[in-house]
């Protein structure tokens, strides 16, 4: 088959077009992670950079060998995930690049919220939820992470233990009460 007909294209592949955006920063805003967060992110670079990238660059090299290339699941499967590690890869050097790391042990024993606090609050049905304050890449709400920039982190931060804080939700106008700050003791973040 002629190259002409098939739908290879590494300048296509490589135009940054088809980048995911990253989670939102407010404008200006800095790019807090966690220690755990940074080394987790840098921990995940380094493995596409050191591991998974050469293994696939050398079965992708292999499966041209192989003569028609475009038939040849190898090649184009390789050629896709080469595509997706180097988006990736990009995408956490940019990050990495503009992360500010706050170390949230800095405040143990602080009854006030800040960056990485763990809080424990309740609603006015009595109903109580526990959230750690983490960076936006690192915030994961199924394990209880949020985002520094979300709505219920914003309404948080500042706040102390017996604090009353409003909460603009879908349902409307919520008022929570914090009732518990923690902070991971030095050395333990």
């Amino acid at each position: 088959m002629n190259k002409a007909f098939t739908k290879e294209s590494d300048a296509d592949a490589d135009d940054g077009e088809d980048d995911l955006p990253a989670p939102a920063l407010p404008a200006g805003a800095k790019n807090y992670l966690t220690p755990a967060g940074y080394k987790r992110l840098r921990g995940e670079l380094m493995t596409l950079l050191d591991d998974e990238r050469p293994k696939v660059v050398e079965t992708v090299s292999w499966a041209a060998k192989n003569g028609d290339r475009s038939e040849n699941g190898d090649y184009l499967y390789g050629k896709k995930r080469l595509r997706e590690i180097d988006r990736r890869i990009r995408f956490l050097t940019r990050r990495l690049d503009v992360a500010e790391v706050a170390d949230p042990a800095l405040h143990h024993g602080n009854e006030q919220i800040f960056f990485g606090a763990t809080v424990t609050y309740a609603n006015a049905r009595g109903e109580e939820k526990t959230v750690t304050i983490t960076g936006v890449d690192e915030a994961d709400n199924l394990k209880g992470d949020v985002s520094w920039v979300s709505p219920i982190a914003r309404a948080l931060i500042k706040a102390r233990v017996g604090d009353e804080v409003q909460l603009m939700t879908p349902g409307g106008l919520e008022t929570l009460e914090v009732l518990e700050v923690r902070y991971p003791k030095p050395g333990n973040a």
